[in-house]
């Protein structure tokens, strides 16, 4: 009997990794030879490209711990919550570190496996490294009392455990500015103080961004771009899933597909869902099934990403009003350059000088206009979001490159069924 599977599992969004995943190489192969190596890896892309799923694909359940990250976390809050998922339990001390804040007690969950001195074991209640005592038979140990925010007192904790599995950072690009920079500092130490791994996974499309912040990390850590999706890729996606559904699409239908779905794989597999239940394809077909001949495919791309018109809108407007009210207005004259350029060359990025030259001719200040205050408002912009709920975030500015990116590739294909002038109005500019 042959195994059944219903639309929804195949093409819809699920919590599970797709049952028509498709490795490419330049991603999965690049990934585990890099994990082989020991580096420090750092998967990118645009938001709905997969590289959630190429860390599930790549990674063993239990070969991880997955870190979370917040908009509201610092280095101690980071730390926290490595030590957390890697099996300490932490408590506020009464003593205090040289910053003036509190030390925690870090005390180890009954059954992590540790060593104290050499000497591997279980930690029966916790577990740490002052005051223990221990002999070949029994280890009877007492908690690590740390500075939370020290980089130092974090390795020796999870030495202290015998401590190895990769560290995952997921959503990287939500933590505040200073706590990413903080973190590639900090990377170097973890790099040469331990044999720990990290991925870090976020939400841009430059390569460098952690070497960016500290360039020492130069030849310790590896990018992988997950944006990319070839069209031979993007096929795999339409062929692979219709093959677990037991239909076929029409080439027509697959080619105007992936053309106007601007390498988005979200698009590609909500477009071939659509598709299926407009056919009225609920689940695998018992004989060989033909859809997609006739269906307006751009009338179907606009209704995709017309569902997160109210998103997009809500973009628009919050990041227009930057982070308070000012004379100059640089976000939402940020967003005149962006809606005045075309979306073929907003693909490509929009780079700073191009930027600086729009704004020379169309700001208020016109040529007056201070470049220091074009540079501090591009290198914002991510904060921004994450500080108006804009999740995922839509632009992002790449500082090695000075291009401003459009990271949410269903964000172009919006723009391409928008009136300019309506969306100028919306956020004030004439």
């Amino acid at each position: 009997m042959s195994i059944s599977y219903t639309t929804d599992e195949v093409f819809g969004i699920t919590r599970n990794l797709p049952l028509n995943y498709v490795e490419r190489e330049a991603v999965d192969q690049k990934l585990q030879k890099e994990l082989r190596a020991k580096h420090h890896i750092v998967i990118y892309g645009s938001s709905k490209q997969g590289k959630t799923s190429v860390r599930k694909h790549c990674l063993t359940d239990d070969s991880y711990i997955l870190v979370q990250c917040s908009n509201k976390s610092d280095m101690a809050d980071l730390h926290a919550n490595i030590l957390k998922r890697a099996g300490f339990e932490i408590t506020q001390s009464s003593k205090r570190s040289s910053s003036g804040k509190h030390k925690v007690i870090a005390s180890v969950k009954t059954g992590v496996k540790g060593a104290i001195f050499g000497i591997g074991g279980s930690a029966e209640a916790s577990g740490g490294a002052e005051g223990e005592t221990g002999t070949t038979e029994e280890i009877i140990t007492a908690p690590l009392e740390i500075d939370i925010d020290d980089v130092n007192d974090v390795i020796a904790a999870l030495k202290s455990i015998n401590f190895d599995k990769l560290i995952v950072l997921e959503d990287f690009h939500y933590l505040p500015y200073e706590t990413q920079k903080d973190f590639s500092i900090e990377l170097k130490a973890f790099h040469e103080f331990s044999t720990i791994t990290f991925i870090v996974v976020g939400v841009w499309l430059e390569d460098n961004r952690l070497i960016v912040y500290n360039g020492d990390l130069t030849g310790r850590v590896i990018s992988v771009n997950a944006d990319h999706w070839s069209n031979a890729e993007l096929q795999s996606v339409i062929t692979d899933g219709g093959v677990l559904l037991g239909v076929t699409f029409e080439d027509s239908f697959s080619s105007q597909l992936i053309g106007l779905a601007r390498e988005s794989v979200y698009v590609v597999q909500e477009g071939c869902r659509r598709a299926c239940l407009a056919a009225n394809i609920n689940e695998t077909q018992q004989s060989p099934t033909a859809i997609g001949a006739g269906l307006d495919v751009d009338a179907l791309v606009k209704s995709i990403v017309d569902q997160q018109s109210a998103r997009y809108d809500s973009f628009l407007t919050n990041f227009a009003d930057g982070f308070q009210d000012t004379d100059l207005q640089m976000y939402r004259w940020l967003l005149y350059t962006i809606l005045s350029t075309p979306v073929e060359k907003l693909e490509s990025g929009l780079r700073y000088r191009d930027i600086k030259t729009i704004l020379s001719e169309k700001h208020p200040r016109k040529a007056d206009l201070n470049a220091g205050n074009i540079i501090q408002a591009l290198q914002s912009s991510a904060s921004l979001q994450v500080k108006k709920n804009i999740m995922p975030i839509i632009i992002d500015y790449d500082q090695s490159s000075k291009n401003l990116h459009v990271v949410d590739k269903g964000f172009l294909i919006w723009l391409q069924h928008q009136d300019l002038s309506e969306l100028l109005s919306d956020i004030g500019v004439p």
